[in-house]
């Protein structure tokens, strides 16, 4: 209802823009608002600007809305609440569009001097723009700033941009919900540079949309880094063509070069070849963001306590990027209890155990013995630590 009702408001209110940005199909805008929609104002409800001190009362208007005393407290120091007539209309629009108390208070936490914008002039029709292309208004909450960015110079020529280069409109918010920043950034200094620096290396206008889609952020990157990333991909035996490069390409994005060299290095000081290194990247790429330290804590694990090769550690290279507290730890402890009492035997496929489905080893090995060893649902739960799976060979 409420999206039928927001298409029918923006039909009046966004005329189709004349010329612009091609697109597969356009966006709608009339110029007759962009001013309006491009200043916010100000009034004598709330006052910007840092200050010495911040106000008690501005403190306690802040916490009501959720935050903690001390966020409470370095936000006021950036504002001061004179009324809270405004900020009160501000705040029931968000709520209103389905902003939960804690969206508010994060946005707030934030993007304070969003407080200073008139609610039904600055921030409804962003909200509105962004109901009528299918968007969850509260995914709004990590990017505050949007709803005070201009809708006729920035957000509109925006999206205009990405449905000329992403294949639908779904593809356009999975890849705005992965990647939220993507959108503050500048059309003509960091958008189009992006994406002609990915056509520039060869990638289609699909296999464009599937990168941006996995990996919007893809377009903060300067036209530099996309061909480092180009060229270290190619090094790693990555084609363009293969199925898992977004991924890959996703990864890489995440990380600085010298990041990169060092995570392969890294992983050849545990004996490993390039090549090898490589391959588990091809299978796991979000196996190389984990940090330093947590590496060597997890591959010092399952060769020392577990007694794995590193060859078998690095051909199931999912394992590395697991939890070790969240995931592996727990099963390790539910297999020693049942090793304990018998109930499967010590030469178990240990990493296909760690390595699968949390729902198929829960089945497996916790559900299918709770009665007779409730021992299991606390060790899944973490209340039995493991301890070694006491000189068995697993």
């Amino acid at each position: 209802m409420l999206a039928a009702i927001c298409r029918r408001r923006l039909a009046v209110l966004f005329p189709q823009i004349p010329g612009g940005c091609a697109g597969a199909y356009p966006l709608q805008y009339n110029p007759g608002i962009s001013v309006l929609l491009s200043h916010s104002y100000s009034s004598t409800a709330v006052a910007g600007g840092p200050c010495s001190e911040p106000c008690p009362d501005t403190i306690s208007y802040f916490i009501t809305c959720g935050l903690s005393p001390d966020d409470a407290s370095t936000t006021a120091r950036n504002i001061r609440i004179r009324s809270t007539e405004k900020a009160d209309a501000v705040c029931a629009l968000l709520r209103s569009y389905g902003f939960s108390d804690r969206d508010v208070a994060r946005m707030l936490r934030s993007a304070p001097l969003l407080l200073t914008v008139d609610p039904d002039r600055i921030i409804r029709p962003k909200l509105e723009f962004f109901v009528s292309m299918g968007f969850e208004p509260r995914k709004l909450a990590s990017v505050p700033l949007l709803l005070a960015r201009s809708l006729h110079n920035h957000t509109i020529p925006t999206m205009q941009f990405l449905r000329g280069v992403i294949s639908s409109d779904d593809e356009i918010r999975r890849g705005f919900y992965r990647s939220p920043r993507a959108l503050t950034g500048n059309l003509d200094k960091n958008m189009r540079p992006a994406v002609e620096a990915l056509r520039k290396h060869g990638l289609t206008n699909e296999e464009i949309s599937k990168v941006l889609a996995v990996h919007m952020s893809v377009l903060m990157q300067s036209p530099r880094r996309i061909g480092e990333i180009f060229e270290d991909l190619e090094a790693a035996g990555m084609s363009i063509k293969d199925k898992r490069f977004a991924n890959c390409f996703r990864v890489m994005c995440s990380m600085r070069r010298e990041t990169w060299h060092r995570k392969v290095a890294l992983y050849r000081s545990f004996g490993l070849s390039e090549d090898v290194v490589f391959e588990a990247f091809k299978k796991q790429p979000t196996a190389l963001l984990v940090a330093d330290e947590t590496i060597k804590k997890k591959v010092s694990f399952f060769l020392d306590v577990l007694k794995l090769e590193i060859s078998a550690v690095i051909a199931h290279p999912v394992i590395l990027a697991s939890s070790m507290e969240k995931n592996i730890m727990p099963r390790c402890a539910v297999l020693s209890v049942l090793m304990r009492e018998g109930k499967i035997e010590p030469d178990i496929k240990l990493l296909q155990s760690l390595t699968g489905s949390a729902k198929i080893f829960s089945n497996k090995f916790v559900l299918k013995y709770a009665e007779d060893v409730p021992d299991v649902v606390k060790a899944y739960e973490g209340k039995i630590k493991f301890e070694g799976f006491k000189g068995r060979d697993v």
